[in-house]
């Protein structure tokens, strides 16, 4: 990548895939193919641009668009009409007829298959090893779990990406996470990478794209791989991976856009050629212990700001650098916690199950396992990350649980993680949340997010606190 590495040198998962797509270099920069691209309700401004430029779009069977992030949770029933707020409302009208126009494939909020962008892909086996891909949200860097490269990107790069299906990128260093060994009781993917963000830090993946390895993520299902990859942005990096394998190939195998017939056979044949080869190297290596990782909680607002939830929030005066001292000071005003308070002691007002962290089925039926064993004390949403996880999980009567618990079970969305379509904290609520982002006023202005697994979620919503989910599930 970054350094000259000859061609019979072993290479990496990123190398292998980076080289693949290269068109053209110029300078520091390189012109990459791109594979597929996402977009949603907020790409009318690329659109706008390509009208404005009399462009149409390059290849529109590999572009696809998604309602998720604006669509409501709640009164879909009603469909357009539904929405009351006018401006969201014309930008889900405006995203169903630029894909109109353009020939794009749209889950639109009326599709069987709606969902978030970051969800739909991997379900319909649109998310494939090996291929390159551009979304218009940050955590694109979700779909690398299946061992291909995935960035988020803004509106001009996306009109250049439709125009074209090309893309200017500078080279990444590479970056090797391991984790060996068997998680605990009652830890989770998300307690993964929250440890991995707490100990590296939001700017620890700067400049790299982070491969995850190990036999913790061997064993690891492509749900919790997806979780961990989701949260690559969370460290600085510009994307996640995980080397594909069997438990890779066995998920697409069969989805409506995977390949079929010979066609999987080759496409099979080529993806087994892409993991790392033995003895390749890394700009950076790091390593965790997965016996060591415990249930994880954010005090503060950014996500590397976490701790065990049996840890209490710390003190500044406890930090020598200047600098994150005063960022420890500001984040524990903004929270209205006290240095030394016990984690375990917050108490929260509302819980948010959901985003294309922690939306999936894997997630709902973990919530419920733990929603099952009590009534929740505050607001509970839960919301599926599609219409097909939803279905699913009232196949299997999670929805029931949820309810009887006095959850609140809504139609598939962002939701409250981005807190733009309507759905938002009050400003001081406090809420335990499955989201990616903690930061100040993220689900709404003067709210305080905590971030957590779904169970761990569930059980705060029980408690009315943070709490330690292995108590519950030890007792349950």
């Amino acid at each position: 990548m970054p350094q000259s590495i000859p061609t019979c040198a072993p290479r990496t998962l990123v190398d292998k895939i980076w080289t693949r797509h290269v068109v053209v270099q110029d300078g520091a920069e390189v012109l990459l193919y791109v594979d597929r691209a996402f977009i949603h309700e907020g790409a009318s401004h690329a659109f706008d641009k390509l009208e404005e430029e009399g462009r149409s779009v390059a290849r529109p069977r590999q572009v696809f668009a998604f309602t998720d992030h604006y669509v409501p949770t709640i009164g879909r029933d009603r469909g357009l009409s539904g929405i009351a707020n006018a401006d969201i409302r014309n930008m889900i009208v405006r995203l169903h007829a630029n894909a109109d126009k353009h020939g794009i494939r749209l889950f639109g909020i009326d599709d069987p298959h709606q969902g978030i962008l970051h969800i739909v892909p991997p379900e319909q086996g649109i998310t494939q090893p090996g291929l390159m891909i551009c979304g218009a949200d940050s955590h694109t860097a979700t779909h690398g779990a299946f061992g291909c490269i995935a960035f988020g990107i803004g509106a001009s790069e996306m009109m250049h990406v439709m125009a074209t299906q090309a893309i200017w990128q500078r080279p990444q260093k590479s970056m090797r996470i391991t984790i060996d060994g068997e998680l605990g009781f009652g830890v989770a993917p998300k307690d993964v990478i929250l440890a991995i963000v707490a100990l590296i830090g939001v700017d620890g993946g700067t400049g790299h794209i982070i491969e995850y390895a190990g036999s913790t993520l061997r064993r690891m299902s492509m749900e919790g791989r997806m979780t961990i990859c989701n949260m690559s942005i969370e460290a600085g990096a510009r994307a996640g991976m995980v080397a594909p394998d069997e438990t890779t190939f066995e998920y697409l195998h069969g989805r409506a856009y995977a390949p079929k017939a010979s066609g999987w056979d080759a496409a099979l044949a080529f993806w087994k050629t892409l993991p790392s080869d033995e003895g390749a190297r890394y700009d950076r290596e790091v390593a965790l212990s997965a016996p060591e990782i415990a249930p994880m909680v954010t005090w503060g607002t950014n996500p590397a700001q976490g701790a065990p939830v049996t840890g209490v929030v710390p003190d500044p005066r406890d930090v020598a650098d200047a600098i994150a001292a005063q960022e420890v000071a500001s984040a524990i005003e903004y929270q209205g916690l006290a240095p030394g308070m016990a984690l375990g002691d917050i108490r929260v007002d509302r819980v948010f199950i959901g985003s294309c962290t922690n939306s999936r089925i894997e997630d709902l039926r973990a919530a419920a396992e733990v929603a099952k064993l009590g009534k929740a004390v505050v607001s509970a949403w839960v919301v599926p990350g599609s219409q097909h996880v939803k279905r699913q999980a009232e196949q299997e009567g999670l929805d029931a649980v949820f309810r009887n618990s006095g959850f609140e079970w809504r139609e598939p969305g962002c939701s409250l993680c981005t807190a733009i379509n309507g759905d938002q904290l009050r400003p001081g609520e406090r809420c335990a949340s499955t989201s990616n982002r903690n930061f100040k006023g993220r689900q709404g202005p003067g709210g305080r997010t905590h971030l957590m697994s779904p169970a761990m979620a569930a059980a705060a919503a029980l408690k009315g606190r943070l709490t330690d989910v292995r108590e519950l599930l030890r007792r349950g």
